[in-house]
């Protein structure tokens, strides 16, 4: 084999900054997906949050809210907001997600509104012509 001088170990730098490079993709695409994935915990939180404050309502603002902040705990997550206007619930969630590479915690926040529908808010089949 004909050595030139000047090659000895380039293809171990090669490889080490072809690992770095795979290394650093592989690390960014987890971080993503687990964002991803905090953001539909948290919609689901806020939904089922407002869903089960709204069931409340007749009860209180005060029992309302706290039936929503025990179904955001169980997600994992932190009730910022609960508003009560008559029979309609606005709740805002709050999910934090620990990120890769040392870039701290990220928050999560999701809105939802429960209560109930009004008949021109669902256009019905048999009463539209």
């Amino acid at each position: 084999m004909i050595k030139e001088a000047g090659d000895e170990g380039a293809g171990t730098l090669w490889v080490v900054a072809f690992m770095a490079v795979v290394w650093v993709s592989v690390v960014a695409a987890l971080t993503v997906g687990g964002v991803r994935v905090a953001r539909h915990r948290a919609d689901a939180a806020a939904d089922l949050a407002a869903l089960a404050a709204a069931a409340r309502v007749a009860e209180g603002a005060g029992e309302a809210c706290r039936s929503a902040a025990v179904v955001v705990r169980e997600f994992g997550g932190r009730l910022k907001r609960c508003q009560v206007r008559g029979s309609v619930v606005d709740v805002s969630v709050t999910i934090a997600v620990t990120g890769a590479l040392a870039i701290g915690d990220i928050r999560i926040v999701s809105r939802a509104r429960g209560g109930p529908a009004e008949s021109e808010s669902v256009p019905l089949p048999h009463l539209t012509r």
